[in-house]
């Protein structure tokens, strides 16, 4: 059972986080050409398109930690350090994305903003991708682990 619900998170966590990871970073260029070029209805729907991926992926993605700690539990890691400290970044990654991210997009989306936000945007963005970077490094090397990574 172990290994299924490993691999289902992993799975999740492929599926999931990887187009919103991808998709929230396209989204600031695609809004400073869209803003740069208002009458540009393709600049428009890519703008539109890239900020519904991350919203419906951004929603899928509780499929990861759900998954994830089954999968904790199973293996009787619950109270490890690695663990926690992952629980903690993917909070706050879930945080940056729900409250930073997510509503700057829909601002945009909604012709708002300026080249400035979109520039404050990529700077968010980079904060979730790095958090999310840093939680995948955490699973695999697992400091601590009797596991040998």
């Amino acid at each position: 059972m172990t290994k299924l619900l490993l691999s289902l998170h992993v799975l999740a966590a492929i599926i999931a986080v990887g187009p919103v990871t991808v998709a929230a970073s396209m989204f600031p260029p695609a809004a400073r050409k869209a803003l740069a070029a208002p009458e540009d209805e393709r600049a428009g729907s890519a703008v539109r398109l890239l900020h519904r991926i991350c919203q419906v992926y951004a929603g899928i993605g509780i499929a990861v930690p759900v998954l994830g700690f089954a999968t904790a539990s199973a293996m009787g890691v619950m109270g490890d350090t690695w663990l926690i400290v992952s629980t903690a970044l993917t909070v706050a990654a879930a945080l940056v994305l729900v409250v930073l991210v997510l509503p700057r997009q829909e601002v945009l989306v909604e012709g708002g903003g300026d080249q400035r936000a979109t520039a404050r945007l990529a700077m968010f963005t980079g904060v979730f991708n790095l958090l999310w970077a840093t939680v995948t490094v955490l699973m695999i090397v697992r400091p601590g682990s009797t596991t040998g990574a």
